[in-house]
Order: C-alpha cells, then sequence, then structure tokens
C-alpha cells in the first residue's frame, strides 16, 4: 500500500526542465552578488551618492511596475486564462509583503531606542534575508512561466536591489559592524535568495502550475514595492528639474520592460 501510494506521488510529480534550473539559479547567485554593491559607497560623497540612489529607486519603481503589469500578470492570464483565482493571489501578495513589512518595522521602530544599536543591525539583516528569500521565490516562479519572464523579473529585482543593498549596508555599519563583517554578513543574506529559488523549484516539480498562484503573488509584491516603498520616497524631492529627470527615469524603467517583452516575442 506505501509502495501505491509513492508510485501515484511520483505519477503526479512535474519534471522542471533543466534550463529553467539553470537560469533560475545563476539569476538568484547573480542578484545575490549585488550585496556588494555597498562597496561602491564608500568611496563616494553623500551629496553624490543620495543623487544617484534617487534615480536608481526611479528606475527601479517603474521597472518593477513594468514587469508586473507587462510580463507577469499578461504571461500568467495567457497560460491559465484570467479569473478570480489570479486576483486574490495579487491581493494576497500585497498583503503577504504589507505584513511582512510592518513585522519588520515593528522591530525596527521598538530597537531605536534600545541602547545597543547592534540589536537593530540584526533585526534589518533579518528583515533583509526575508526578502531575500521571497525575491528567490519571484525569480524562480517566473522563469517557470517562461525564460524571457525570469529574465524581465531578475532585471526588475536587480534595479530594486542595487539602491537597497546599499542602504542594508551602510545600516550594518551603522550598527557596529566592521566593514569586511557587513560585506560578508550581506551576501550571506542574499545568498537566502538561492534557497528561495530551490524551495520553488522543488515545489513546483511536486504541484502542477503552481507558478499559477505564485507569480500573481509576485507580482503583487511587485506593486506593493513600488507603490509604497519607492514612489513615496521620490516625492521627497521638490526640486522641479530632478522631478523631471526622475520621471524620465521612471518612464525609462517601464521602457526597458516593454522592450524585453518586445525583445521576447520577436524571438
Amino acid at each position: 500500500e506505501v509502495g501505491e501510494h509513492a508510485h501515484e506521488a511520483l505519477e503526479h510529480m512535474v519534471e522542471v526542465p533543466g534550463e529553467v534550473w539553470l537560469y533560475a539559479l545563476g539569476s538568484v547567485l547573480l542578484v545575490s552578488l549585488i550585496a556588494f554593491a555597498g562597496i561602491f559607497t564608500l568611496s563616494m560623497k553623500k551629496e553624490s551618492l543620495q543623487k544617484i540612489v534617487m534615480y536608481l529607486v526611479s528606475f527601479a519603481a517603474g521597472a518593477l511596475l513594468g514587469d508586473a503589469f507587462l510580463h507577469m500578470l499578461p504571461e500568467v492570464a495567457h497560460e491559465y486564462g484570467f479569473d478570480m483565482q489570479i486576483s486574490m493571489s495579487v491581493l494576497i501578495g500585497i498583503l503577504i509583503f504589507f505584513v511582512t513589512e510592518r513585522f519588520i518595522h515593528y522591530h525596527h521602530c521598538h530597537n531605536v531606542d534600545h541602547p545597543h544599536i547592534h540589536s537593530f543591525a540584526i533585526m534589518n539583516l533579518i528583515g533583509d534575508g526575508v526578502h531575500n528569500l521571497i525575491d528567490g521565490m519571484v525569480i524562480a516562479a517566473s522563469y517557470m512561466v517562461s525564460i524571457e519572464v525570469g529574465i524581465a523579473t531578475t532585471l526588475a529585482v536587480v534595479f530594486h536591489e542595487i539602491p537597497q543593498e546599499m542602504g542594508d549596508f551602510g545600516v550594518l555599519l551603522h550598527g557596529g559592524f566592521s566593514r569586511g563583517k557587513a560585506l560578508l554578513l550581506n551576501f550571506g543574506s542574499a545568498l537566502l535568495a538561492v534557497a528561495g529559488a530551490v524551495i520553488t523549484l522543488l515545489l513546483a516539480s511536486h504541484i502542477e502550475g503552481v507558478e499559477k498562484y505564485l507569480v500573481p503573488i509576485a507580482a503583487g509584491g511587485f506593486i506593493y514595492i513600488a507603490c509604497t516603498d519607492l514612489i513615496p520616497e521620490l516625492h521627497k524631492e521638490n526640486s522641479r528639474s530632478k522631478l523631471i529627470g526622475q520621471f524620465i527615469v521612471f518612464l525609462i524603467g517601464i521602457g526597458v520592460m516593454w522592450l524585453l517583452l518586445e525583445f521576447g516575442h520577436g524571438h
């Protein structure tokens, strides 16, 4: 009887193509290496760094929204048909990211006044680790839809991660870690993206069509990050010339996602 159940389980297993494993793991390793972006901040003046980061944030906001609305949701809708389950999955994605961020911010705020700054730095590291784990799951789920969607999602994550990793590196330094240890810890946290990708691909081999739910959840997360974390940062800038520049860069972020879509269809 046990043998029969095992045989049935094997029959229901879905083989994830080796190409998907290769692309997904290669992509999350690339994203993990962005943890070292913080090293470039050491030689830059604070004013110059702030200007660059704001344009990166602007570009990332456009890229995340472009990926969610031009790649992820249309591809899933094309594959499975657009239904209430996809809409609900997007909302669940927004809620998951909202609750995760509230949890991180709660501990962040409750540790700021603590006499030991280290607790804040460690909490930031844990929060970043959870975020990276989710990023890995998002990238793997996207590659299960198509290679083009996977590449577009990887790029969107990369653009979002660069300013974030710069910030995280600064937080770790402020928390009392040495430069070497801060880079090492940041990289260790970033490697959780690999774990996220492996978990998702293993899950996909046991549950057929899991990407129908994972990709819209990821799209909801991207929409949440762009609209609640990135765009509000841009609103803090009051200079007209910078506003115009950031808007153009925001449109370029969307444009890059659209070009990837056109390139993918052309091939």
